[in-house]
């Protein structure tokens, strides 16, 4: 049986994991009231579980998810210090200096 091939909707077709998973994130379920919802809210629910009984890893999670990674410093190490070069653009009317 050929393998069914087709691009990401955003042209993206190394993301085949990622497509994948959101076409089953986006599958109906049931919550734990036994509501209709989809599967990413049930994943949602169990990260925000996980973090209230004071799992660390579900609370860095959710923190990455809403505010976003903290940003790593970019530091040398003590052999080869790092070094940051200026670089500056200037314009320069030709009238100046002739």
């Amino acid at each position: 049986m050929a393998a069914n091939i087709t691009p990401s909707k955003g042209h993206k077709p190394d993301k085949l994991m990622r497509d994948a998973l959101l076409v089953v994130l986006h599958r109906a379920a049931v919550d734990a009231d036994g509501k209709p919802t989809k599967r990413l809210n049930n994943v949602a629910a169990a990260i925000v579980k996980r973090a209230e009984d004071g799992d660390v890893a579900a609370i860095k999670e959710i923190f990455d998810r809403v505010d976003g990674r903290t940003p790593q410093a970019i530091i040398g190490d003590p052999d080869q210090p790092l070094t940051i070069a200026l670089i500056e653009r200037r314009i320069v009317d030709k009238g100046e200096g002739s």
